[in-house]
């Protein structure tokens, strides 16, 4: 436990075996790609990201391990067994203490690391559109586009990234230990007797809520895209009319703003029913082990710290499985944006713009449409 734990044989070689892969892979990137800007960000600063993640899930197994004998060893303390002293407690917490710090060292290297990745990605797109400002200007809210919606999808991105590599790690690490976990729980409420009995809770408990969220939360995207595009349509309008006198008029703001309140009210019907089914399956979720282990624990099957070591590995790949559960929001706002820079793809490629980017241009160039 502790600090050993990260230099075991088995992790020594692991960290080897990374290492000798990412320089074989980023190697030959590196020579095939030998005139591109950010070979050394976008291939090398990947494969260090992915190693910290990985080290993060490490973490989360560490502590894993040291739940169980300090849980088990204030079980027996509680219940008054002979023979446990102060020092057995305080060198426990000193291992975990000796976590903690390795824990702190790489959140703070990992913290870095990623805003400087994300930066570096966010330069290489705002660089890349301004080189093709002249293709772009005309588009609405391009500025906007350029700005924030770069930043903003660097950002998002990065992040999604992050959580999904590392969700996937921690299926790896953790299911095996949720499948040794599971021969302590040998009866299941309804199903009684299953094999590998948390393994199959944790993806059928996940798919469930995920299936969930994603027929509930269908329309969001869009109304979210549309959102984007009624706000930046009325915000330019305003900045017009700082400098032209004709513009911003009394009736075309109205309409402008009209269009902006009007989108707000399909979102928050759409939300309200996706919200509840979102607060209604994370408030099961905070007691749904309790309930499939009822019969364990009334068997007297586990001891305190068996069932925090399971607690925690079956969090772990409940949350790893429920990716897009926890991530959907967050989704939803990436998907908009990225239907904001498809339309700067469309332009720079000679492509058609979407039908609501082609109706305002044809607005500004004078042309009446019904829907405004």
């Amino acid at each position: 436990m502790g600090a050993a734990f990260f230099v075991a044989p088995a992790n020594l070689s692991f960290y080897a075996f990374f290492i000798l892969c990412c320089a074989l892979f980023c190697s030959a990137w590196h020579i095939l790609a030998e005139d591109h800007p950010w070979k050394i960000w976008s291939v090398w600063g990947s494969a260090l990201i992915i190693f910290i993640t990985y080290f993060g899930v490490q973490m989360d197994v560490a502590i894993n391990v040291w739940r169980g004998p300090f849980f088990d060893l204030l079980q027996n303390a509680l219940a008054g067994k002979p023979g446990i002293t102060n020092e057995n407690f305080y060198d426990l917490i000193g291992k975990f203490l000796e976590i903690g710090t390795v824990g702190v060292l790489v959140s703070v290297l990992s913290a870095f690391l990623i805003n400087h990745y994300v930066l570096r990605w966010r330069v290489a797109m705002n660089n890349f559109y301004m080189s093709k400002w002249e293709k772009l200007r005309h588009i609405e809210g391009a500025s906007q586009r350029v700005q924030e919606d770069t930043m903003r999808f660097a950002n998002i991105l990065e992040g999604l990234g992050v959580s999904l590599i590392g969700s996937v790690m921690t299926l790896i690490v953790f299911l095996p230990i949720l499948s040794a976990l599971s021969n302590h729980v040998t009866d299941l409420p309804i199903l009684g007797a299953v094999p590998n009995s948390l393994v199959w809770l944790a993806l059928g408990w996940s798919v469930l809520g995920t299936a969930l969220l994603a027929v509930v939360g269908v329309k969001l995207p869009g109304l979210n895209f549309r959102n984007q595009r009624v706000e930046a349509a009325y915000r330019k309008e305003l900045v017009y009319g700082e400098d032209h006198e004709d513009r911003a008029q009394p009736l075309t703001v109205a309409g402008l703003f009209a269009n902006v309140r009007r989108n707000y009210f399909r979102m928050y019907f759409h939300y309200l029913y996706f919200n509840f089914a979102r607060f209604s399956y994370g408030q099961l979720d905070a007691i749904f082990l309790y309930f499939v282990l009822v019969p364990t624990f009334v068997a007297h099957k586990i001891t305190l710290g068996i069932w925090q070591q399971i607690a925690t590995a079956f969090g772990q790949v409940s949350n790893s499985f429920q990716y897009l559960v926890s991530s959907w929001t967050t989704i939803i706002e990436l998907l908009s944006i990225h239907k904001r820079l498809k339309a700067f793809e469309a332009a720079i490629d000679g492509e058609p713009l979407p039908d609501i980017d082609r109706h305002y241009l044809e607005r500004e160039a004078g042309v009446v449409h019904a829907d405004g």
